[in-house]
């Protein structure tokens, strides 16, 4: 029903680049605050870059399904 009203009203894109915005910010912050709990730094990046990278995908799956299930799917 929010779809077709939406819809109706030429409102769908406004909507959603909103959301989409939303969804990056708090994607953007949840990535910072677990890099810090994690241990995750400039340091591990230069010494071991593929400990770093495994690091930073897990985080980024993480906070990408955090997001999803916080903003998106509500």
């Amino acid at each position: 029903m929010m779809f077709n009203d939406l819809v109706l009203e030429v409102q769908l894109w406004t909507y959603l680049a909103d959301l989409n915005e939303q969804a990056q910010e708090r994607l953007s912050l949840i990535v910072e605050q677990m890099k810090v709990a994690d241990g995750v730094t400039e340091e591990l990046k230069a010494a071991d870059q593929m400990a770093w990278v495994r690091a930073m995908n897990s985080i980024r799956n993480r906070a990408e399904e955090i997001v999803l299930n916080e903003i998106v799917y509500r």
